[in-house]
């Protein structure tokens, strides 16, 4: 069960013929490109298990560009990173799509759950073999979402 979220308003809002990805040991940027191409050809895209995506790089080097992200502006006036998982991935998405209505447009068609929501346990979730780690990638250093989440100040909380 996703804490604070209802899935089952926010799936009925997206419509049918949705996919489900698993983001499970995926790398982040190329994962997130991918999906905003597939977004930008009128898809609609749920993707589940934020928090387990993998972001390749030397750890503290990772926690540093994360953190210095999160510190930039002003607390009044932004702008304003994101702590949460699901919130990063979609604002890396984001930062992907063109900034124009079509780009927005394609926005509205993503949905991003931190663990696996009760009403997709049985969807089947697909892989994206251009961007799994072990497949694409020969990086001994790596660092979760989840981590970086943790690192900003927020603490995750997914069931198993």
């Amino acid at each position: 069960m996703v804490v604070g979220v209802n899935v089952e308003r926010t799936l009925k809002l997206l419509g049918e013929n949705y996919r489900v990805i698993d983001a499970d040991g995926h790398i982040l940027g190329r994962l997130c490109s991918i999906i905003a191409k597939r977004l930008l050809n009128g898809e609609k895209i749920v993707v589940v298990n934020a928090e387990k995506v993998v972001i390749t790089g030397d750890r503290q080097m990772v926690f540093e560009r994360y953190r210095e992200k999160y510190e930039r502006g002003s607390k009044e006036k932004g702008p304003y990173f994101p702590r949460h998982p699901e919130r990063i991935f979609k604002r890396t998405v984001r930062g992907m799509l063109p900034k124009n209505r079509r780009g927005r447009e394609a926005l509205k068609n993503l949905r991003v759950f931190v663990g696996v929501p009760e009403k997709l346990k049985n969807a089947r979730a697909e892989k994206v073999d251009q961007a799994l780690l072990e497949k694409v990638s020969k990086a001994e250093k790596y660092v979760t979402l989840g981590e970086v989440s943790e690192y900003l100040g927020y603490r995750v909380e997914v069931e198993a």
